[in-house]
C-alpha cells in the first residue's frame, strides 16, 4: 500500500494481536523493542520493506509464532540463536538481506519447521548437521551465501523434503548418495559450487517425481545416468560446466515434459541422438563446447517451441537442413566453431532482431 515510516513504539500495546502483515510497503528503521509484548502473535510478515538493523533476539520469545518472514529487507548482523526457541515455528524466511555469520546449530530443534529460506545473504560456515533433526522440513533453501565444506550426509534423513537448493556457495566434496534417497524431492539444486564425484546410475529410480535438477558449474564427472529417462516429471535438466563425458543417451527422448536442457561445457562425445526431437516441449537446448560428432539431427527442427539452440564449439559435420525454417519461435542460434558445410538462408524475423 506504499505506506512509509517506522513502526511506532505504541504498536507494542496491541497485546491481543495474532497476525501482522506489513508486506510490500516502504517501512524502514529498526523493529521496536516494544513489539516483544505481542506474545499472542502467530504470524509476522514484514517482507519487501526497508527494515534495517539486526534481527531482534526478542522475536525468539514470541512462543506462539508459526510464520516469520522478513525477506527482502536490509537486516544485518547475525541470525539470533533465540529463534530456535520458537517450537511452533513452521515457516522461517530471512532471504535477501545482508545477514552474516554462521547458521545457528540449534535450528535443528525446530521440530515443526516445514520451510526454511536463508538464501541471498552473506552467511558463512558449514551446513549444520543438526538440520537432520528438523524432520518435517519440506523446503530448505541456502543458496547464494558463502557456505563451505561438505554437504552433510545427514541431510538424507529429511524424508519430507521436496525442495533442496544450496546453489552458489563454496561447497566441496561429493553429493551424498543419501540425498538421492529422498523420494519426495521435486527440485534439487547444487549449481555453482566445487562439488566432484559422479551421479548414481539409478538416480531416477530414487527420485521419481523430480522436476528440476540444477548441477551446473561444478566438477562432477562420469557418464550421464541412463536412468534420467525415467524422470518422467523432469522439466529442467542443467548439467553444464562440469566434466561429464560419454554419449548423450537416446533414452533422453523419453523426457516428454522437459523444457530446458543444458549440457554445455562438458566432454560429451558421439552423435546427438535423433530421439531428442521427441522432446516437443523444449524451449532451450544448450550443448555447446563438447566433443559431439555427426550431423545435427533433423528431428530437432520439429521442436516448434524451441527458442534457443546452442551447439557451437563441437565437431559437428554435414549441412544445415532446410527444416530449420520450422523453428518459427527461435530467437538464438549458435552453430559456430564446427565443421558444417553448405549455404543456408534462414528466414526468421525473430533471429534478425
Amino acid at each position: 500500500m506504499d505506506i512509509t515510516g517506522t513502526i511506532p513504539q505504541l504498536f507494542g500495546n496491541l497485546t491481543c494481536l495474532v497476525s501482522v502483515d506489513l508486506t510490500s510497503n516502504n517501512f524502514y528503521g529498526n523493529l521496536p523493542q516494544e513489539m516483544a509484548r505481542l506474545r499472542s502473535l502467530k504470524l509476522m510478515r514484514l517482507s519487501y520493506n526497508n527494515f534495517s538493523g539486526v534481527v531482534p533476539p526478542w522475536i525468539g520469545f514470541l512462543a506462539e509464532l508459526q510464520v516469520l518472514t522478513l525477506r527482502n529487507n536490509s537486516f544485518t548482523g547475525l541470525i539470533p540463536s533465540s529463534l530456535s526457541n520458537i517450537s511452533n515455528l513452521a515457516t522461517l524466511d530471512l532471504a535477501f538481506n545482508a545477514l552474516e555469520g554462521q547458521i545457528p546449530k540449534d535450528f535443528g530443534n525446530l521440530k515443526n519447521l516445514r520451510g526454511l529460506n536463508l538464501g541471498h545473504n552473506n552467511l558463512t560456515g558449514s551446513v549444520p548437521l543438526s538440520f537432520s533433526n528438523a524432520t518435517k522440513l519440506e523446503t530448505l533453501i541456502l543458496s547464494n551465501n558463502f557456505l563451505h565444506g561438505n554437504i552433510p550426509n545427514e541431510i538424507g534423513d529429511l524424508h519430507n523434503l521436496n525442495w533442496l537448493t544450496i546453489e552458489t556457495n563454496q561447497l566441496t566434496g561429493s553429493i551424498p548418495f543419501s540425498i538421492f534417497n529422498i523420494s519426495t524431492l521435486e527440485t534439487l539444486g547444487f549449481s555453482q559450487n566445487g562439488l566432484s564425484g559422479d551421479l548414481p546410475t539409478d538416480l531416477c529410480e530414487r527420485l521419481p517425481i523430480l522436476k528440476g535438477l540444477y548441477l551446473s558449474f561444478n566438477k562432477l564427472q562420469g557418464h550421464m545416468p541412463q536412468s534420467l529417462s525415467r524422470c518422467y516429471e523432469l522439466q529442467l535438466l542443467s548439467l553444464s560446466n562440469n566434466e561429464f563425458d560419454g554419449p548423450i543417451h537416446s533414452e533422453i527422448g523419453m523426457l516428454s515434459n522437459l523444457q530446458t536442457l543444458y549440457l554445455g561445457f562438458n566432454r560429451f562425445t558421439e552423435e546427438i541422438p535423433q530421439e531428442i526431437g521427441d522432446l516437443v516441449n523444449l524451449v532451450m537446448i544448450g550443448m555447446e563446447r563438447n566433443q559431439l560428432t555427426g550431423s545435427i539431427p533433423k528431428s530437432i527442427f520439429n521442436i516448434s517451441s524451441l527458442q534457443l539452440l546452442s551447439l557451437q564449439s563441437n565437431n559437428l559435420t554435414g549441412s544445415l537442413s532446410r527444416e530449420i525454417g520450422n523453428l518459427t519461435m527461435l530467437q538464438g542460434l549458435y552453430l559456430g566453431e564446427n565443421m558444417l558445410t553448405g549455404i543456408q538462408t534462414i528466414k526468421n524475423k525473430r533471429l534478425l532482431h
